[in-house]
């Protein structure tokens, strides 16, 4: 018997975004959530899980950074969120909304007016064929979103203004400025908008320094001025402490960890954020010499048996680990203790020197990489000159030996003593000769 398909009942289907979104028990709007959500790419066997299991919340007027090395899905995660990536489990809410999966027009719509993208790459992500008056002025186009030509105008200056651009340039096209220039048309670009979210996916990684800062300074500005919340994605901790409010840590796919900014500086648990602080440049290039990296070795997790999952271990912070693991991190931050990260070596201490076979001492790890000297290649031409003038190639290679150029030295040493052994040879036959000779 052929049984009746029962009627799936669904919710009321929503065309538009509300006006506020959800207020957790805090009191804070949570703007854009993320609940278990998986992305792959391919199929079946060949299927790449790019994220699992990603679960976090935006509030607000307030910048949320995820943070992670390359290729560990922070971009993925963005591209998602402005629905380029589909989500193949969980989903992803804006204003309480669903926007993952198949949605309506006008919702999508509404969607990509209130969400807008900074890019990584300041020189692909605008159009070389195009005005920056027409890049900047593209969304309102598309939305319309001004009342006349002249209103258009007027928008598209004062943006332009705003992120410390000309007028004048609008008539200019992208290959004419500079990366900083183009940043901050893509900043227009993205602000002329007026959304409520932006993704910033490495928006300064590909500038200068100083360029940085004042990027920085204008997507606060806008903060400040339009209560912009941002997503901003980075792999810098040193650039996100002082401008998150809430930061992400993504290892794989993985989010281990989120904390407010300053707790997780504090008291960062999960050891792949400690092995990202202690990575942290130190100005000071005598500290910054003699300061101890940690490595980060996913092996000692233990997760055969024991699964592990996302839980708050109290002041609002998550760490990813299994039962066992969580115990631990609870009772370090029960301790109220900070955590010290970074490790600095004594400089004046004197260093343990390992011997090679030759018996010059050879140094190890990361003292021998600042320990020798540029020039210490050991080039053949050493070698060859050393064995034509084998007594001087001896001289020259016990001055590198004490200059500490093993490389040459070893090098001298090895061609002296085969140029030493042929002429030595040539003498004994000579001699040789010289015997029968006189027979």
């Amino acid at each position: 018997m052929k049984s009746k398909d029962k009627k799936i009942e669904k919710g009321p289907r929503v065309t538009k975004l509300p006006e506020h979104g959800p207020v957790d028990e805090t009191g804070k709007e949570v703007l854009l959530s993320l609940r278990n959500v998986d992305i792959t790419f391919g199929k079946g066997d060949s299927a790449v899980y790019a994220v699992k299991d990603a679960s976090f919340d935006i509030y607000k007027g307030e910048t949320f950074s995820l943070v992670g090395e390359s290729g560990s899905g922070k971009t993925t995660i963005g591209r998602a969120v402005i629905r380029v990536n589909p989500c193949s489990k969980g989903e992803i809410r804006y204003k309480g909304v669903r926007i993952s999966g198949k949605i309506p027009r006008s919702l999508d719509r509404s969607v990509i007016r209130n969400i807008q993208m900074v890019f990584q790459d300041p020189a692909a992500s605008l159009n070389e064929r195009a005005t920056v008056d027409y890049i900047i002025s593209e969304g309102l186009y598309n939305f319309h979103l001004y009342e006349n030509e002249a209103d258009r105008v007027r928008k598209v200056e004062k943006i332009v203004e705003e992120v410390g651009l000309l007028p004048e340039h609008l008539t200019r096209y992208p290959h004419e400025f500079s990366g900083g220039q183009r940043q901050r048309i893509g900043l227009a670009r993205a602000m002329v908008m007026e959304p409520e979210l932006v993704v910033a996916d490495e928006p300064i990684s590909a500038l200068d320094v100083s360029i940085r800062a004042q990027v920085l300074n204008l997507m606060k500005k806008f903060q400040r001025e339009k209560g912009t919340t941002y997503l901003f994605i980075a792999h810098d901790l040193s650039i996100v402490r002082f401008i998150s409010d809430h930061i992400g840590v993504i290892y794989k796919g993985n989010i281990v960890e989120v904390a407010e900014a300053e707790e997780l500086f504090n008291y960062p648990l999960h050891p792949y954020t400690r092995s990202l602080i202690s990575a942290i440049p130190i100005p000071d290039p005598v500290l910054e010499k003699n300061k101890v990296l940690y490595t980060y070795d996913p092996s000692v997790h233990d997760y055969s048996q024991d699964k592990p999952e996302m839980v708050c271990v109290g002041h609002n912070h998550y760490v990813y680990g299994n039962k066992k693991e969580i115990e631990e991190y609870k009772a370090i931050r029960d301790k109220n203790e900070p955590l010290r990260t970074i490790t600095i070596l004594d400089p004046d201490a004197p260093r343990s020197e390992a011997k090679t076979d030759g018996g010059e001492p050879e140094l190890s790890g990361s003292d021998y990489i600042l320990e020798t000297p540029l020039h210490d290649t050991g080039s053949i031409w050493y070698t060859i000159l050393s064995f034509f003038l084998p007594i001087p190639g001896l001289i020259a290679g016990l001055i590198f030996k004490k200059k500490k150029f093993f490389r040459n030295f070893k090098a001298c040493r090895k061609g002296a003593l085969i140029g030493l052994g042929i002429v030595g040879a040539l003498i004994l036959l000579f001699l040789i000769l010289l015997l029968f000779a006189a027979f």
